[in-house]
């Protein structure tokens, strides 16, 4: 027993003629693509029923799936809007040809031709040509200014060589439609910008009006829930770690991330919660620092990381930054250590935040926090020349 074969999925290529709609048929009922492009130029001229076929199928049949961010990218190997212009071209050309003839009056209607035919140009070069990357810039704007150009120079020689009030009216009208021709692109450009900025204005609005809600609700809940837990206890963790999730969603929004020395000391501050009975104060002074170097950055997670293993409960950071040096303190209030009466063997200290900082060009220093409570590491760095 044979097995039937199986057909290829109706979809459009990413390469094509025009739209791949023949080469899609094609592949789907394994025919050849000329033959399918005969019948469809042969239905054509049978009452338009191949072209309405045609469009319908454009509109309607999907495109191969892309490997590339472009969903809508087809590389086109017709230069349709280059054909029109010369179209446009080729009819301005007959337009006075049959102005400089028998003095013939009432061919402004032919004008009309030649401005619809550069409008389809620029229309196709806009909506269709832009999503081709075989098309640069430059391809749109030969298209455009030759569209411009054609109608200008057409109405203003058959309005000099035909003077009338029709043709005038007429040259008049297809001038301005020249110029909004070569505006078109800055229009569509605007046009987008304003839709994009109502969107992103109702989007903040609801979110505004979201946080709110949350603000007075959720966000009250959970800090309670920290409060009346403890700093150390499961469920303050668990409540903290929401509550910040909740609130980079609410106040952060869209913004792009940022990669300054605050943030990133935050961030490890929040991934250090998650794992430690720790709560984190991080306070930030000063300008900001956006390439953090890598050795303070490490040698301040160092610190933390022994407040929360060590310590616990409370700890504060204070960043003072300007614009050639940056100071970092970690400060706990746990039982304290002293440097001297550490053991020799360890060296999470003296190596990864001493010795890290030492060799960056920084220093480090650890003493007893206020009061001779808890302990303070300070950790300092200067820009390099």
């Amino acid at each position: 027993m044979t097995t039937a074969a199986v057909r290829p999925l109706l979809q459009r290529p990413r390469a094509a003629a025009i739209s791949g709609v023949c080469a899609a048929v094609a592949a789907h009922v394994s025919w050849s693509v000329p033959k399918v492009r005969f019948l469809a130029v042969v239905t054509t001229l049978c009452g338009g029923a191949g072209l309405l076929l045609y469009l319908w199928l454009w509109a309607l049949v999907p495109l191969a799936p892309s490997h590339t961010d472009n969903r809508r990218e087809v590389r086109r190997s017709v230069p349709i809007a280059m054909m029109l212009v010369i179209s446009s071209g080729i009819a301005a050309v007959l337009v006075l040809l049959f102005a400089l003839g028998a003095g013939q009056q009432g061919r402004s209607p032919a004008l009309i031709v030649v401005a619809l035919t550069s409008a389809a140009a620029v229309a196709w070069s806009l909506a269709v040509d832009r999503h081709d990357p075989s098309r640069g810039t430059r391809y749109g704007l030969v298209a455009r200014g030759s569209s411009a150009t054609i109608i200008i120079a057409c109405s203003l020689s058959v309005w000099a060589l035909q003077p009338s009030i029709i043709n005038g009216l007429i040259a008049t009208a297809l001038i301005i439609a020249a110029v909004a021709l070569l505006a078109a692109p800055r229009i569509v450009a605007l046009w987008g910008d304003l839709i994009a900025e109502r969107t992103a204005r109702v989007r903040e609005e609801h979110r505004a009006e979201v946080a709110a809600h949350l603000h007075d609700s959720v966000l009250q809940t959970l800090a309670l829930i920290q409060n009346r837990a403890g700093v150390s206890t499961e469920i303050a963790r668990i409540a903290r770690a929401q509550e910040r999730e909740l609130r980079e969603w609410l106040f952060e929004g869209d913004a792009a991330p940022t990669t300054d020395c605050v943030a990133e000391i935050r961030s490890i501050a929040a991934a250090i919660e998650l794992d430690y009975p720790v709560r984190f104060d991080v306070v930030a002074a000063g300008e900001l620092v956006e390439d953090a170097p890598v050795a303070l950055v490490s040698a301040t997670r160092e610190a933390m990381l022994n407040a929360a293993r060590h310590a616990g409960g409370e700890v504060s950071i204070y960043i003072e930054s300007t614009a050639h040096v940056v100071d970092v303190f970690v400060r706990d209030r746990g039982p304290g250590v002293e440097l001297d009466t550490l053991p020799a063997d360890r060296l999470g200290i003296r190596e990864s935040i001493i010795g890290r900082m030492t060799r960056a060009g920084g220093t480090a220093t650890l003493r007893r926090g206020s009061g001779g409570v808890g302990t303070e590491v300070h950790l300092r760095i200067e820009e390099q020349a």
